[in-house]
């Protein structure tokens, strides 16, 4: 079946785990842009980035004038913006989605101010596609103090959010990863989204590297998918039980590499590492199994996938300088699409 999905990197890995004044300092947009639009995959390139919408890539409190340079400078580079992380955490100045009601009003301010934002990049003509990413923005082990409450306010955050982000015209994805509270494991992910009940408009964000950590049960051993020296037939029985429970409500598919370890940097609590796209240490058949997310278990291309987005935050950055890791992970990239495209069945 013919389908295309656009190819997107994400600007995340040049501000995620980066410390200011040290030999991992954040990368700016434009150095992050110029090495996406430089990279070539023969005659491919990249169509996009996903942005996130947090100093110093972007500062929303800006208005006009930084709508009008992020327009501009994607313009610049030939390039448009797909997903935008919403900044909901409390160190910059939003709050958990469990929390008490200060807390969880700011996480929804931060949800508002991003679906505007992004919201006004599409009626620009730079976003014609894409979601507002967000997470509960907590951990859990706070969230074990009370798992019944703190995943019921968690639901009513989000599904409050939704409702902002429908009067946007938007669609959030939630981000499954182990360190956020109440989606931190397969199970728990899936139980929270039945619990808000909102399908095609609050729905998940599938990340090859972080979902990885999720058959490993790393901060739910109970939901462990993968025992110790598992073979290929035990990996792909595990993978299809927890694409059947997320796959249904994935709207955004990061694509990513992992070595099975989990890392965190600056303020930015463990979680499953991403790798390079040719790391000899990596677990993942990155090209089949992101075919488990773009297509349904019928082979049918899930509908509300437009684009695919290489992720690879707590890369060092002298790897993220070099020209030839955006190269290769362009190729890799373009072997997803080859072999999604030749799998899917019409719908």
């Amino acid at each position: 079946m013919a389908i295309h999905w656009k190819l997107h990197n994400a600007m995340g890995p040049g501000l995620v785990g980066k410390v200011p004044g040290t030999d991992q300092s954040p990368i700016s947009l434009e150095r992050m842009l110029d090495l996406t639009r430089a990279s070539t995959a023969g005659d491919v390139r990249f169509d996009g980035v996903d942005l996130s919408l947090y100093a110093p890539h972007v500062d929303m409190d800006r208005g006009d004038d930084e709508l009008n340079r992020i327009v501009e400078t994607l313009q610049a580079h030939g390039l448009v913006c797909g997903s935008v992380v919403a900044p909901v955490w409390s160190d910059l100045g939003g709050g958990s989605a469990m929390g008490d009601a200060s807390e969880r009003k700011r996480f929804l301010a931060a949800v508002e101010k991003s679906c505007r934002f992004a919201s006004r990049l599409r009626e620009r003509g730079v976003r014609p596609y894409g979601a507002v990413r967000i997470d509960s923005a907590d951990n859990p082990t706070r969230w074990a103090a009370n798992p019944r409450e703190h995943t019921r306010r968690i639901a009513d955050t989000f599904r409050e959010a939704g409702r902002i982000a429908d009067g946007c015209g938007e669609v959030l994805a939630a981000e499954g990863e182990i360190c956020w509270a109440g989606m931190h494991s397969w199970r728990h992910m899936a139980e929270l989204l039945e619990a808000v009940d909102r399908p095609g408009l609050v729905g998940f964000q599938a990340d090859l590297a972080h979902t990885y950590l999720y058959l490993l049960g790393y901060n739910a051993p109970e939901h462990r998918l993968l025992s110790d020296g598992y073979d290929a037939d035990e990996f792909w029985t595990a993978y299809s039980t927890m694409t059947r429970a997320l796959g249904p409500w994935t709207l955004d598919v990061h694509i990513a590499q992992s070595d099975g370890t989990v890392f965190g940097s600056g303020s930015h609590d463990k979680t499953g590492r991403h790798c390079r796209a040719d790391d000899p240490r990596g677990k993942l058949d990155v090209v089949k199994c992101a075919s488990l997310w773009l297509l349904d278990s019928d082979g049918v291309p899930r509908p509300a996938i437009k684009h695919i987005c290489w992720d690879g935050c707590m890369i060092s950055n002298e790897t993220l300088e070099a020209a030839e890791t955006w190269d290769r992970i362009l190729q890799l990239l373009v072997k997803v699409v080859d072999h999604a495209s030749r799998t899917a069945k019409p719908d």
